[in-house]
C-alpha cells in the first residue's frame, strides 16, 4: 500500500463576503474540499459554527490571532486589503513559511508576490513556487478577464498595444453597491408607477419625472457616490498621474505584471466606466496586432485554442443580443467575445467586444486554481 500524504491545512478568511462565498460555491461544486483539512476564521463571530460544506468542522477560529494562523500550512484570504497589511506582515516576523493566497490589491505590485491567473501565466507562476515565493494574489477584475479574453493573442506576441473601454458591474464596488443599485431602480419606479400605468401619460413628462428623482434627494448614492440606475459614472477609483483613475492605471501595470514581462512592455490604456449592470464586466476593446495579416478567422482560432472558456460570437445581430450581454454571461465560466473585426484605419487594427463574470474569473476562480496548484506542488 501506499503511504496516505499528510493533506494540507488551509485556512479561510473573508468567506462571508461576495467573493468569499462565491469562492466556497465552486469548491464545493469541485469537490476541493477533499484534498484539503480546511479551517475558518472570523473578525466577528469568533466560537460560532463554521459553514456547512460537507466536512465536520471545528468552530471559527479567531482571524487575528496570529498563533493560530501561524499554524496553517496555506491562508486563503477574501478579507481584503487592510486585513492583508495588518495581518501578513505579523505572521511573516513570526516565522510563518506557509502560503498567503489574497483575493485583494494590497499585494499586486509586490516584488515578493505574483499575480495567479494560471491559464495565461501558469509558466510564471510554476517558477515562482520552485523559486521558494510563498504570497500569491489575484489581478484586477478587467485585466484578468481581459487576458482570459485575448490570451491567445498575448501568448503569440500578436498585440502591441490595447485600449480596453470598459463597462464594469455593480458588484465590483461590493454587496452595499448592489443593493444601492437595486435601491435606485426601485425609487425611481415607485415615482413613475402611476404615469407608467396610465397609457395616456406623455414619455417627457415619464422621462421628466425619472431625471427629477436622479437629481432629488430621495436617491441613495452613500455607497456609489452618485446615481447609477438610469445612468453610468465615468469614474472608478481614485486619481493617479496623467488624469488616470487607478483603475485605469491597473491596465499596463498587471498586465505586464501577469505575463512576466516590464513595466509597460505592452501599452494597455483606457476609460473605466460603472454601469448599472448588477454582474459581469464588459469591454469594448480595440487592439494593434503586431501581424496585419491575420484574418478574423484565424484570429478566431487563436482565441478559441487558448483556453476552454472562450466563447466566440457570431457578428451578427441574433447572435449579439442573445449571447453577448451580462445578462447572458453571469454566474458562468464562459469568457464570451464578439463584435470581432478588422477597423477602417487598417488591417493591423482589431475590435471586439467581450464579457465575463468578474466574481469568478476576476476574482474566486483564480483563487480557487491557485490554492490547487499550492496543494499539488505540496
Amino acid at each position: 500500500m501506499g503511504v496516505k500524504l499528510k493533506m494540507l491545512k488551509v485556512g479561510f478568511v473573508g468567506w462571508r463576503g461576495m467573493v468569499g462565498s462565491v469562492l466556497l460555491q465552486r469548491m464545493m461544486q469541485e469537490g476541493d474540499f477533499s484534498s484539503i483539512n480546511p479551517v475558518f476564521f472570523s473578525t466577528s463571530n469568533v466560537g460560532g459554527n463554521s459553514p456547512e460544506i460537507g466536512v465536520q468542522l471545528p468552530k471559527l477560529s479567531d482571524a487575528y490571532s496570529v498563533e493560530q494562523l501561524a499554524k496553517l500550512d496555506v491562508i486563503v484570504t477574501a478579507q481584503g486589503s487592510e486585513y492583508t497589511q495588518k495581518m501578513l506582515p505579523e505572521l511573516r516576523n513570526k516565522g510563518f513559511s506557509g502560503y498567503w493566497l489574497d483575493a485583494s490589491s494590497g499585494l499586486r505590485m509586490d516584488d515578493d508576490a505574483v499575480i495567479a491567473l494560471d491559464p495565461i501565466n501558469k509558466t510564471v507562476i510554476d517558477a515562482a513556487l520552485n523559486n521558494g515565493i510563498k504570497n500569491y494574489c489575484v489581478g484586477n477584475c478587467t485585466v484578468s478577464l481581459m487576458l482570459m479574453a485575448l490570451g491567445g493573442l498575448f501568448e503569440q506576441n500578436l498585440v502591441e498595444w490595447v485600449n480596453n473601454m470598459t463597462y464594469q458591474a455593480a458588484s465590483g464596488a461590493g454587496a452595499n453597491s448592489m443593493r444601492e443599485l437595486l435601491s435606485q431602480s426601485g425609487q425611481i419606479y415607485l415615482n413613475v408607477k402611476d404615469l407608467l400605468n396610465d397609457s395616456s401619460s406623455n414619455i417627457l413628462a415619464i422621462d421628466d419625472n425619472v431625471s427629477q428623482t436622479l437629481r432629488g434627494s430621495q436617491i441613495k448614492t452613500q455607497y456609489l457616490g452618485a446615481p447609477l440606475a438610469g445612468s453610468v459614472i465615468p469614474w472608478i477609483d481614485c486619481a493617479v498621474e496623467n488624469g488616470q483613475t487607478r483603475e485605469e492605471w491597473k491596465g499596463a501595470a498587471e498586465t505586464n505584471k501577469i505575463l512576466g514581462l516590464s513595466a509597460n512592455t505592452i501599452k494597455v490604456d483606457g476609460l473605466c466606466v460603472r454601469v448599472g449592470s448588477m454582474r459581469c464586466h464588459s469591454q469594448a476593446i480595440t487592439l494593434k496586432l503586431t501581424d496585419k495579416k491575420l484574418s478574423i478567422d484565424d484570429i478566431t482560432q487563436i482565441l478559441l485554442n487558448h483556453n476552454q472558456w472562450v466563447k466566440i460570437i457570431p457578428n451578427n445581430k441574433p447572435d449579439t443580443l442573445k449571447y453577448l450581454s451580462p445578462a447572458a454571461v453571469s454566474g458562468t465560466l464562459d469568457i464570451v467575445v464578439g463584435r470581432l473585426r478588422k477597423l477602417t484605419f487598417g488591417e493591423d487594427y482589431l475590435t471586439l467586444f467581450t464579457v465575463g463574470d468578474q466574481l469568478l474569473w476576476g476574482a474566486a476562480e483564480p483563487l480557487r486554481r491557485m490554492l490547487n496548484i499550492v496543494v499539488k506542488h505540496g
